[in-house]
């Protein structure tokens, strides 16, 4: 039976690293595409075959953002998430052990040729245009108008003392302080404001940490799996969120199979008490403690440690603790209801199901849609109205979106593919309707199937 580099045959077993010098083996998709399992992954990048599977678990983005890639062509994956291209080869090379034979296509599977060689053009031409530098100044307004939010919150209570009026008050500009760090700190993570990714995983700490008192390396975790495999059941964490809520596919899945863990066909009726109040309150926070000691992260832990230490030395004067916690579950569930509309608009009304293993682009454009761009929508979203750019070009700095966006509708407009753009209030309701419309799906298939 033919083994690894040779022609035909059954896939051999795990292959070394290729020899300097020596002639890479040459494979076949058929090769590849059993190598796709929990401790044994191959991926392919520009047409080199990367055997990633004892490496996965020492991947700076963690063991399953790379291993959602299995058996694929990740090329535009790779220079979607890394910055210093060259750099992160070195760490590939010595996981290389061959490349695609001649015959063989680029990708597996049907997938359209002409849109991925038009997309890396486009992404070359947003290289040229210096889309992918960010703007300083306007990073730092960012993160001025942050610290004076909370500045001012603090200065309410000093000056007005602890009342109902100014205690509300100071609720919500600490609410908006915190969505506008939520957006800080994810552009950090994504690379998008300094040249090195060091300074910004240090400043992501910051701003995660002591600004949110969350954990940096636990939201990279999360996000990088959502923008690697967006509303991929079991690969995206934002839409596996079943028996809870169903979304997509799951609806007739569970209906079929009679499970009725929850009123399904209410679920758009129970998210208003369950999904905006509690998301960052209750589900963030478990999820991310844990995560902090399971994973003995312990730098995180300690810059979470002083977001809580600052925020009772603040407060708790006015207050006494108790009053001092009662007004931090205030900002966290203001700041959830913020999270929950902003981050989910462009995703629940869209198609979730199970992979697909489309391309990039078409992978990216059907998960996503556009809010209308406006200076108001802009800011409060923090800019993730512009979510096709962004997840088709995750280290772009936020700002360039609007001038990269013309160029991704050109290619749509091209290739069919639908860039859809919605008013705001649009996008929110049809995240409700989507619900119901997921339920009445669960309801008609456990009735009758």
């Amino acid at each position: 039976m033919g083994g690894v580099g040779e022609p035909g045959g059954e896939p051999g077993p795990r292959a070394g690293p290729a020899q300097p010098g020596a002639p890479l083996p040459t494979l076949r998709w058929e090769q590849i595409r059993p190598h796709d399992l929990p401790g044994d992954k191959w991926l392919v990048i520009e047409r080199r075959v990367y055997d990633i599977s004892r490496w996965a678990q020492r991947h700076p983005g963690g063991s399953r953002l790379i291993g959602h890639h299995g058996a694929e062509d990740a090329t535009d994956a790779f220079h979607a998430f890394h910055q210093d291209l060259n750099f992160v080869r070195k760490f590939l090379q010595p996981l290389l052990i061959g490349e695609l034979a001649p015959e063989e296509p680029s990708q597996d599977g049907p997938q359209n040729a002409q849109l991925i060689e038009d997309f890396r053009a486009l992404r070359q031409a947003a290289e040229d245009m210096k889309l992918f530098e960010a703007d300083p100044a306007f990073f730092a307004l960012l993160l001025g108008h942050i610290l004076a939010m909370e500045v001012l919150a603090w200065l309410i209570i000093y000056l007005l003392g602890p009342g109902w009026v100014p205690s509300t008050l100071a609720a919500l500009i600490l609410a908006v302080s915190q969505a506008q760090c939520w957006c800080l700190q994810h552009d950090l993570g994504h690379a998008s404001i300094f040249r090195k990714s060091r300074w910004n995983h240090v400043a992501q700490q910051f701003v995660m940490g002591q600004l949110k008192g969350f954990s940096a390396h636990w939201w990279n975790f999360r996000h990088f799996q959502h923008h690697a495999k967006p509303n991929i059941f079991h690969k995206d964490p934002d839409v596996t969120v079943a028996p809870v809520f169903l979304l997509g596919e799951s609806s007739v899945e569970y209906g079929k199979k009679k499970r009725r863990y929850l009123p399904y066909n209410h679920q758009h009726l129970y998210f208003f008490l369950i999904g905006p109040p509690l998301l960052t309150l209750v589900n963030f926070e478990v999820e991310n403690l844990a995560y902090m000691l399971v994973c003995m992260q312990w730098s995180d832990l300690l810059w979470a440690a002083s977001f809580y230490s600052r925020f009772l030395l603040s407060y708790a004067p006015f207050y006494g603790v108790p009053g001092a916690l009662l007004l931090f579950v205030a900002v966290r569930v203001l700041e959830s209801h913020w999270f929950v509309w902003i981050t989910q608009m462009n995703h629940i009304p869209k198609e979730i199901g199970h992979e697909k293993h489309r391309d990039w682009a078409s992978s990216q454009l059907a998960a996503t849609c556009n809010v209308e761009p406006s200076p108001f929508n802009d800011w409060f979203s923090g800019h993730l109205n512009f979510q096709i750019e962004h997840h088709l070009f995750p280290t772009m700095p936020r700002h360039n979106y609007r001038r990269v966006a013309p160029l991704v509708k050109a290619l749509c407009a091209k290739h069919g593919l639908n860039y859809e753009v919605k008013p705001f209030l649009t996008a929110l309701v049809d995240i409700v309707g989507s619900l119901k419309k997921s339920g009445d799906i669960w309801l008609d298939a456990y009735l009758h199937q």
